[in-house]
């Protein structure tokens, strides 16, 4: 073998990136487990306000030296391996913009009546497609009205000097289109402001392109009604006066001389242990210069009284917290513990303080340190000035207009136009404040806070000399416009797991790994003997790698993505039994050991290369097209199939060539005594039993088709809609009482309850209010199903799931997807199979250079998605029913993966003897093949069955429908490479003679 010794260094390299990866989500643990123990109450409960406390306090606090280089927690939970909420509990949003609200208001909310029916169709049309809004409703209102002009309905006074009379429709949709866009990056720029200062670990949100879609992911909330006002919540942008320096430098002095007292009667109660702030520090931090005189005349002699009192204390807890930053023009910046700060500002007696006319607002993002500060982000803290009534003086609603620019010296610059009330205000306000700052301000974060030039009388001004790039300014842009236009979100997604049935979830997977491998390992060691040790050791390396890879890009691991690592850890075997069964086979034939692990390695490695690739081209659709936990589930396929072809095919050669280098066959053994020749010269006709096949699996699908028909197969909420609750009794309930109660609740709509994963856990999914998506229908449902519950079963609801105890239940975790959505994911899933079935015709065409071959797979692949959803369908008519959802999507299409990779291996033999065989008959060589491939194709899916059994019997209720379609593909994808696809091009290559 070429190249072992790149090999080995990339092995090395890889294991250390990984460790490095991984030892982050060990420290991550370790001081997940000391905030616990940390704020465990007495009864042994953890105080989760005290915990979250601790965690804040050591932010950004060194907690891990490596290789001498300190990490804070922050930059560790950054760097760990991420847990999807199925594992650890949280939440999943999915929120959509509304178009219609956004084109109203730019017309002026019209009552047009053509204009008002072509949005109510256009809304109808584009439900559930691609289409774009704003061309559909163009469309349609043309059809309706195709002698009115769209200048007729947008040219207001509202947007003069942008649309006119004579301006044409394809300029106005232009100005549609960009204010739909802005509007949607509008509203995601104040979600992420809002969910970074939520105060979960780990958010994360990301706008859907293509859509008008914003998906939130809130990993460990425990409130998520409050999460749903807040991301519902209407916008609010004020602008407000800033108070100079001078101005508050009185007020931090009383209020630092308050918690000095306060620390001289109570010493344990101290905040910080740091003594002694200078006099050059406090200097600073009034606004002066350290190598001058603070006090310059007898006019100053307040400021020095307050200094000395400062100093004479010999501590200075509030001062200790901050650090000045002159070069920035501001006042205060977060140097150790913004929370800190705020519980101090909070307390009844600093309030007491602190003026009527003052508050303190944060800064939305870090500054830039400069090269002269040195410690974690720097915030500003701005002093604003408030009047009696507590409301700004001038709010968003003023504003017409604001974009992002390049001014003349080419520095990014922002725009802003109000209307007629905004620019009196606006000139008057800064008229009073030439030469200081005026804050802009969205939900009680500033996101600038510019110096006034001169007074600004026509409500035309530009902000210019903040930004470090465009990009920053057109954020602020789309802030200003924030209450120019409407653009209200709707929850169109929401799915909350409780962090107690994440953690069952998170036993049950692991559970599924361990208890997958360790029977594996004992097969190939049994099977293989020294040679199955070297795979086992490869499948190490697989499972090790495919965590670190995960931690590495920052990937979280979900539910799925565990089934989708048991799944590698079946297929990743795959590769060592072709190569296994190969150098076997030279070795039977005589070859020497060098020469057969030769010969076995170079025959086997087209066939692993062609099955990974048409399982990693399904990776690849399910992770363009799926949306949610198949994402997760396609990632981490995708990396499995990598990292096992990698460890399989060249960690396990070095290995080997390394064991057989003096060519002792006692060193190295790849068969046991009854392995050795086991499923070896078969002569069995398979081609002649052909038409059985076609006939047995004929009435198989006919008789699913009839239970498809009849009884149907039960949808998820995915593919549907709806609202699905996980219900959690003290004691087990009957289904059947629970449905009848709830019928009376929910008035008469498709209810379903069934048993989730234990007797004591039910799935309740109803279409009650399915078409209303609002807040308040999510409410009544709830609430009804709380009443519904309670009555059937004398139960009282409680929402703490760990308090659990006699005479309660609790909603373990709930779901609502909306029509919308779930047509969406209907249409993708849909594409995902045929796009799947398209590219894997088009390779294996491409490969075997016939497309007898391409659609002889396809027709076997076609084949098995019918008997899977058949298999199904049945289950569901003897009462044995398993959601089918977007995760059942995924197993459909890692069985198409699974069983492509089945009948490329039977091909490339078939290939293979055709080359050496050349002119002999068809079926002869076929037959052949098939005997070849039998023992591999054996082997393969007797690993794959074990790890997939284990998986249906250990994965929990959420994986069940998702391994028992596995279960039945798996089976149906060894049979049908045999007696469906091998047939077909055989039956083909006749019709073509």
């Amino acid at each position: 073998m070429k190249n072992k010794g790149f090999i080995v260094f990339l092995t090395i390299l890889i294991s250390l990136l990984c460790i490095y990866y991984l030892s982050f989500t060990y420290i991550s643990q370790n001081i997940q487990k000391q905030a616990i123990e940390a704020t465990q109450d007495s009864d042994g409960s953890t105080n989760v306000v005290e915990k979250q406390r601790y965690l804040d306090s050591i932010w950004n606090e060194p907690v891990y030296n490596l290789l001498g280089i300190d990490y804070t927690f922050k930059e560790i939970k950054e760097t760990e391996l991420n847990l999807g909420l199925d594992l650890q509990g949280g939440m999943h949003v999915t929120l959509e913009v509304s178009p219609i609200d956004i084109v109203k208001g730019l017309s002026g909310n019209s009552g047009d009546a053509d204009f008002l029916a072509a949005l109510d169709q256009a809304k109808q049309n584009v439900r559930g497609t691609q289409l774009n809004f704003v061309s559909e409703f163009y469309r349609v209102f043309k059809e309706r009205a195709p002698g009115k002009e769209l200048a007729q309905i947008f040219a207001t006074a509202a947007n003069r000097g942008r649309i006119s009379l004579q301006s044409t429709d394809a300029e106005i949709l232009d100005i549609i289109n960009t204010e739909v866009e802005s509007a949607i990056d509008r509203s995601f720029n104040i979600l992420r402001t809002r969910i970074d200062r939520f105060g979960t670990s780990q958010p994360n949100i990301q706008r859907l392109q293509g859509t008008g879609r914003i998906q939130i992911e809130l990993p460990g909330v425990d409130n998520p009604q409050r999460v749903r006002k807040l991301l519902q919540g209407v916008a609010k942008l004020e602008f407000w006066e800033v108070h100079q320096q001078q101005e508050v430098a009185p007020v931090l002095v009383s209020i630092n001389s308050l918690i000095v007292e306060e620390m001289k009667k109570n010493p344990s109660q101290s905040i910080t242990e740091e003594e002694q702030q200078t006099k050059d520090d406090i200097t600073a931090l009034l606004g002066g210069d350290p190598a001058d005189s603070l006090v310059t005349d007898e006019s100053d002699s307040l400021q020095k009284a307050q200094l000395d009192s400062l100093i004479s204390t010999r501590n200075s807890p509030l001062f200790d917290l901050m650090v000045n930053a002159p070069q920035f023009g501001g006042l205060i910046y977060n140097v150790k513990d913004t929370a800190q700060i705020n519980r101090i500002l909070e307390r009844e007696d600093v309030q007491a303080v602190i003026p009527a006319t003052m508050k303190f607002l944060w800064d939305v993002q870090p500054k830039d340190k400069g090269e002269d500060l040195t410690g974690p982000d720097l915030l500003e803290l701005y002093p604003i000035r408030t009047n009696r009534s507590g409301k700004a003086t001038l709010t968003g609603e003023t504003i017409s207009s604001a974009t992002a620019s390049l001014n003349e010296r080419a520095e990014p610059e922002v725009s802003m136009q109000m209307n007629a009330t905004g620019s009196r205000v606006w000139g008057k306000m800064t008229r009073e404040n030439i030469g200081q700052r005026i804050a802009i301000v969205l939900d009680n974060y500033v996101f600038s806070a510019p110096y006034v030039r001169g007074e600004i009388p026509n409500g035309s001004s530009s902000i210019s000399g903040g930004f470090q790039t465009i990009e920053e300014a057109k954020d602020l842009a789309n802030i200003l416009k924030a209450g120019s236009l409407p653009a209200p979100t709707t929850i169109v997604e929401d799915v909350v797991v409780g962090p107690t049935l994440g953690k069952v979830a998170q036993d049950q997977g692991l559970n599924s790994i361990i208890l997958g491998l360790v029977i594996v390992i004992i097969f190939m060691v049994v099977y293989y003997a020294k040679g199955g040790l070297i795979a086992n050791l490869a499948l190490f390396f697989n499972v090790f790698f495919i965590m670190g890879i995960l931690a590495q890009f920052g990937t979280s691991l979900t539910l799925p993505g565990i089934a989708g690592i048991v799944l590698t850890i079946g297929m990743a075997i795959d590769a060592n039994v072709l190569i296994f069964e190969r150098i076997k086979e030279e070795l039977r034939n005589g070859s020497g050991l060098k020469a057969a692990i030769s010969s076995g390695y170079s025959k086997a490695y087209w066939s692993i290369f062609d099955a990974n690739v048409t399982t990693l081209i399904v990776g690849l659709i399910l992770f363009t097209l799926g949306q949610g936990p198949v994402k997760g589930f396609a990632i981490t396929l995708m990396i499995g199939i990598v990292c096992s072809f990698f460890s399989a095919v060249f960690i396990t050669r070095v290995i080997v060539e390394a064991f057989s280098k003096k060519g002792d066959n006692s060193k190295l053994t790849f068969a046991n005594a009854f392995s050795k020749n086991a499923l070896t010269n078969l002569n069995f006709d398979f081609l002649s039993k052909r038409k059985f096949a076609y006939l047995f699996s004929t009435i198989f699908i006919g008789i699913g088709i009839v239970a498809m028909i009849t009884k149907g197969i039960t949808l998820g909420v995915d593919f549907k809609g709806g609202r699905s609750y996980v219900i959690t009794f003290d004691e087990a309930k009957s289904p059947t009482e629970i449905k009848t109660s709830l019928n009376n609740y929910f008035e008469n709509a498709g209810t379903e309850v069934k048993t989730f994963g234990a007797p004591n856990i039910l799935k309740v999914t109803t279409s009650f209010k399915i078409d209303d998506e609002s807040d308040d229908a999510d409410a009544q449902v709830r609430d009804e199903l709380i009443k519904g519950l309670s009555e059937s079963t004398g139960l009282t609801y409680i929402a703490d799931g760990a308090q659990l105890s006699d005479g309660n239940f609790t909603i373990s975790s709930s779901s609502k997807v909306g029509a919308t959505i779930a047509d969406d994911i209907k249409n993708s899933s849909y594409k995902s199979a045929v796009f799947a079935l398209i590219c894997i015709f088009i390779y294996i065409v491409f490969r075997f250079r016939k497309w007898q071959f391409g659609l002889g797979a396809i027709i076997a692949l076609f084949h098995d998605t019918l008997f899977v959803l058949s298999a199904f369908a049945i289950a569901n008519m003897f009462g044995v029913s398993f959601e089918a959802d977007q995760v059942f999507v995924a197993a459909i299409l890692t069985i198409i993966g699974y069983s492509i990779n089945d009948t490329v291996v039977v091909f490339d033999r078939i290939r293979e003897n055709m080359g050496i065989k050349s002119g002999s008959e068809l079926i002869p060589v076929f037959n052949e093949s098939l005997n070849n491939t039998i023992s591999r194709t054996f082997i393969t899916s007797i690993t794959t069955l074990i790890v997939v059994i284990i998986l249906f019997l250990f994965g929990g209720a959420v994986l069940q429908g998702f391994s028992f379609a596995l279960l039945v593909g798996i089976i149906v994808g060894t049979y049908s490479s045999i007696f469906i696809a091998t047939p077909i091009v055989v039956d083909l290559n006749k019709k073509k003679n």
